[in-house]
């Protein structure tokens, strides 16, 4: 964000729920601030900002919080929107990605023919965490031969060290906790 109180003024629109989803574990519910008709429209403007520079032909979504985003960023670049979803939701050939988590495994997917070979690709999420699922979109979009431009988010929660999974891109995100 370009100033501290830009950054201040949508961490006031997002509510902290402690204890959620079990006790010790902070949850940062967006849905306060995706209400903000201003403060929405300043999240996807300050994406935007970061990436402007670049040509963006496609913007993809993490399932399911990055559909508030993705297509709002797609809709700025004039350029299209992908959704990458959980398995077996997609109706046509589709890339898939096994990827693991803290306790176990998961998979994602993309229809095969989303991206064309050599298109610019920006992965957009609402939260940056330990870094696996952002980690899997990239391996999904170069599977497809498209080109990762970088990788937005909403929130980072700095103390997992998602940052540390994507070190070959370009990751940027509004707000740290």
């Amino acid at each position: 964000m370009k100033t501290t109180a830009a950054a201040d003024r949508l961490k006031s629109l997002i509510r902290e729920v402690k204890d959620f989803p079990k006790p010790g574990i902070n949850f940062y519910d967006i849905t306060t601030l995706l209400k903000d008709k201003i403060g929405f429209k300043d999240t996807i403007d300050a994406l935007q900002e970061h990436y402007r520079h670049d040509p963006i032909d496609i913007v993809v979504g993490i399932e399911a919080r990055g559909y508030f985003f993705a297509p709002a960023m797609a809709h700025a670049f004039g350029a299209g929107f992908v959704p990458v979803r959980k398995p077996k939701k997609l109706p046509h050939s589709v890339h898939s990605v096994e990827y693991e988590l803290e306790y176990g495994t998961d998979t994602l997917e993309m229809h095969a023919d989303a991206i064309e070979p050599g298109q610019n690709v920006l992965i957009v999420d609402d939260v940056l965490a330990t870094g696996g699922t952002a980690r899997a979109v990239t391996k999904l979009v170069e599977m497809a031969k498209g080109k990762v431009a970088g990788l937005g988010f909403v929130i980072e929660l700095e103390f997992l060290h998602g940052r540390s999974k994507l070190d070959r891109y370009d990751v940027y995100s509004l707000l740290q906790y």
